[in-house]
């Protein structure tokens, strides 16, 4: 049986994915958000540099540099997708661990490994569950999957457990900005021109979900105390570009008694790409 579809049912694949107004919730939302990216990632990068204008490349980078990790630490990538982000954890002398849900993104990464431009080990894995000791790392990424996860309380509970104490989380994710004006353009543009380039160029339904996955991010302040409650100090938020990205870094100090005892969390459905 596949673990990660126990019921070896049908996953749903661009043209079912549901509408703004019936977005996913719980298992399958999973099972949604698995199936978008399997059928985006043959050409996500090339969508990726057209639609943010290359500047996801700079978001990264920032998000790198506000670990103020030294060299040779280990930093464990959520959603790792293609590979961008361990690539640049690479590139600033730290060693990167890629985990994503998704097999479509998995493969398109290990193009990298066997191009020479990744050397980190990618695991298929559910960031709710991680494979990984606790207190294992000294630094967590996360790229714009947010939103896509089942439960944000149930991720920041997971990266504090696998954050060792004084470890870091640099998080990016989508946003709208706070100035009128740019607020009206970015929603035109994430709205109506992303799914129509999207669906030139990649799967439609999933550049039309995309967008609306927004509706699923807290408020900022919410998201702020969320990462508190599970024991974050030194929580900021920053917005870039103007404000159609934000960047939220956080440290792990305080032990919680649910994550305290926990050696190891397994997982059935592990599988290595290398």
């Amino acid at each position: 049986m596949n673990q990660n579809n126990p019921t070896n049912s049908p996953l749903p694949q661009g043209p079912n994915l549901p509408k703004h107004s019936d977005l996913p919730q719980g298992p399958a939302k999973r099972v949604a958000v698995r199936a978008m990216f399997d059928a985006i990632a043959p050409r996500y990068d090339l969508l990726n540099r057209m639609l943010t204008f290359g500047m996801d490349r700079r978001w990264r980078r920032k998000a790198v540099r506000t670990l103020h990790l030294p060299k040779g630490a280990q930093v464990v990538d959520i959603a790792c997708g293609t590979g961008d982000f361990c690539q640049d954890l690479e590139a600033a002398g730290l060693q990167a661990v890629g985990i994503d849900l998704s097999a479509g993104m998995l493969a398109s990464a290990q193009q990298r490994h066997q191009a020479g431009k990744l050397k980190a080990p990618l695991v298929l894995a559910d960031a709710l569950c991680l494979p990984l000791h606790s207190r294992s790392a000294d630094g967590i990424t996360c790229g714009f999957a947010l939103r896509n996860v089942v439960a944000l309380d149930a991720l920041f509970a997971e990266l504090a457990r696998v954050l060792r104490p004084g470890g870091r989380a640099s998080l990016l994710e989508v946003a709208e900005p706070s100035n009128r004006l740019l607020r009206a353009g970015h929603q035109l543009y994430f709205a109506k021109a992303v799914p129509k380039i999207g669906g030139w160029l990649s799967d439609s339904a999933a550049y039309q979900y995309l967008p609306k996955s927004m509706a699923y991010l807290p408020p900022t302040a919410e998201l702020l105390s969320m990462l508190k409650a599970q024991g974050f100090s030194k929580v900021t938020h920053q917005q870039l570009s103007g404000g159609i990205t934000q960047l939220i870094t956080a440290t792990r100090t305080t032990p919680t008694p649910s994550t305290e005892d926990l050696l190891k969390r397994e997982q059935g459905a592990v599988e290595i790409y290398l």
